[in-house]
């Protein structure tokens, strides 16, 4: 094989990769989103899972791209770790159909109907097509379907291309040598894993093996199928690359959907090599030493994934304990199941959705408190990790009470559920935002730790100070949301006025300190946006805690009641019990913030 036939080998496969992704790309916009949402829903049963996974799959022509979108659904908490198995085996299944439209290259061309299909003919007329659409329709469905033609096109250029190229090779004594060689199944998958991991897609390694091929029947030196399987086998392992990157970053059970993917390969590769090879060793295969075309290739493959998914379906379980041993400790994750069901009467559907939002808060506390420990106390990775891993759930939680809010909304609630159902949309909002201030002053805390940043000592006292106040406030907050607690709800907005007077105070020591020089430019930065993150955070708990006060009004007064002009009044200094709150938490942190000043 010249130097120019691999130049223009490799010219081939980058032509079937780029078609494989522009055709891929315009499949899945054609979707417009909807398989994304048909996977989230319609996933409680788990045969029913396996069908949508090898449905989706086919359409987008990618069960690396399906598994990466499940590893998003688990961990955004929308999607549970069981409910996920199902759909991945599927899309093993449905990524199986590439390698059947590449197979069209063996249909017998003395048929003129039939020759039309061919890729060497068909390949051009598609194309012709797609771009014509493409250049005639700048964006929509057509030009969806213009990107999917000229894709399909492309990707058989480049197949042809390809085998080409590769006739050059077949006919060499190192290759029928090397193809020998992968009789060995072991080695035969490791070949297949490391391609397939290299360009993370089965379906496009499946399709180089099967243009192989070709070029190897072409040169007289067919690919037999003793060496073609278990290198088949082994890109269907090699695919679960693009999970596994997917996954780092993501929550503990997010990774434990990547290693389900891994396990359900290996194990169904594992168990056909087994039984395939030790009956083969009994009976003798008549197909063992038969040549494997396009076709055969493409069976083989579909027929491998197909018993995979028969014989491990009963066994998903079993999947999910093994990834869990793997990644041992809690998921991070909140399972919903039960708590927040359709079947619910209004009122018990509320009075869930009501708990739901109580565990949303208990999640924010908990980071908000974490947070705090790793500014203050000590900084450690691996429980920033776990922090990461509750604002995941609380982001999903919050999209799990959203979604069921709107669904009641259309089950005729009376004007007293209408109001909290109301509110309830406000104040998830307000918890996510609280947890994701708690993220960003964990973050900063990271940066304090990775940067090796110092804070001055009267720097350090202050922010102790105010994340105390800050610490208080969320406690009454969340204690006064729980218990529908108007007496606690009435401390909350006297302690936010306050924590917002330490803000001011500090911002002003600090720009003191940085014309002293006493603190260095970026510990300045870092200092001021804790200020801000302590300060926003605090004005979300006021919120929450003007949503009871609200509720525990009479319905003529929730109608008329304005936040704005409410807390306006209480700062104005008309009501007595307000002041008396403000002069006492004045005197517990404004007054020691004094008296720790240098």
């Amino acid at each position: 094989m010249t130097i120019f036939e691999v130049i223009t080998a490799l010219g081939g496969v980058a032509l079937f990769l780029f078609g494989m992704n522009v055709m891929g790309d315009g499949l899945e916009k054609m979707s417009g989103g909807r398989l994304e949402r048909i996977l989230e829903r319609l996933t409680s049963n788990t045969l029913k899972a396996v069908l949508l996974g090898a449905v989706v799959t086919s359409v987008i022509q990618s069960s690396s791209a399906t598994t990466v979108m499940l590893v998003g659904f688990v961990n955004a908490g929308i999607m549970k770790l069981r409910q996920a198995v199902g759909v991945i085996m599927g899309a093993n299944i449905g990524t199986t159909i590439t390698a059947w439209i590449i197979s069209l290259g063996d249909i017998d061309s003395s048929n003129t109907a039939l020759s039309l299909l061919k890729p060497k003919t068909l390949a051009p007329l598609v194309a012709v097509c797609g771009i014509v659409l493409i250049m005639s329709v700048r964006r929509g469905k057509k030009h969806d379907i213009g990107r999917i033609l000229l894709g399909f096109g492309i990707l058989f250029s480049g197949m042809l291309t390809m085998e080409t190229s590769l006739g050059g090779l077949a006919k060499s004594e190192g290759f029928q040598n090397m193809m020998t060689a992968f009789t060995n199944p072991l080695l035969g998958v490791l070949v297949g894993a490391g391609l397939t991991a290299v360009i993370q897609s089965s379906s496009a390694s499946v399709g180089i093996l099967q243009t192989l091929s070709a070029s190897a029947a072409a040169a007289g030196h067919p690919i037999l199928f003793s060496a073609a399987a278990p290198i088949i086998m082994g890109q269907n392992i090699g695919t679960c690359i693009t999970a596994i990157l997917a996954s780092i970053g993501a929550t503990r059970n997010a990774k434990r959907t990547a290693f389900v993917h891994l396990y359900f390969n290996v194990i169904g590769t594992a168990v056909f090599i087994a039984a395939l090879y030790g009956l083969q060793s009994i009976v003798h295969w008549p197909f063992w030493e038969a040549e494997m075309s396009r076709s055969t290739i493409a069976l083989f493959h579909m027929a491998f994934n197909l018993i995979s998914t028969v014989f491990l379906l009963p066994l998903s379980d079993l999947l999910v304990r093994i990834a869990m041993r793997t990644l041992p400790g809690e998921s991070g994750t909140v399972e919903m199941d039960g708590m927040l069901d359709d079947r619910f009467s209004p009122s018990v559907a509320l009075s869930k959705a009501l708990e739901a939002v109580h565990l949303m808060a208990d999640h924010a506390q908990k980071n908000y408190s974490r947070s705090v420990e790793f500014l203050m106390v000590k900084y450690d990775e691996k429980r920033f990790s776990r922090l990461r891993e509750d604002e995941n759930t609380l982001d999903g939680l919050e999209t799990h009470i959203n979604q069921y809010l709107i669904k009641l909304a259309s089950r005729g609630l009376t004007e007293s559920e209408n109001s909290l159902h109301s509110e309830m949309f406000h104040v998830i909002t307000d918890i996510e935002r609280i947890g994701d201030y708690a993220v960003n002053i964990a973050e900063a805390a990271q940066s304090k730790h990775t940067d090796s940043v110092q804070f001055s000592p009267s720097a350090q006292r202050e922010l102790e100070m105010l994340s105390k106040a800050v610490s208080e406030l969320l406690e009454l907050t969340c204690a006064c949301y729980k218990n529908a607690d108007t007496r606690i709800a009435a401390k909350v907005e006297p302690l936010e006025e306050t924590i917002d007077r330490m803000t001011e105070i500090l911002r002003g020591r600090h720009i003191n300190r940085l014309k002293t020089a006493e603190c260095s430019a970026e510990s300045g930065a870092l200092y001021l946006e804790l200020l801000i993150n302590f300060e926003r955070l605090a004005d979300h708990c006021s919120n929450i805690a003007l949503y009871i006060v609200r509720r525990n009004m009479s319905p003529e007064e929730r109608n008329r009641f304005d936040m704005h002009e409410y807390v306006h009044t209480l700062h104005s200094g008309k009501y007595a019990e307000y002041n008396k709150s403000l002069d006492e938490f004045g005197q517990k942190y404004v007054t020691a913030l004094d008296a720790a000043a240098p």
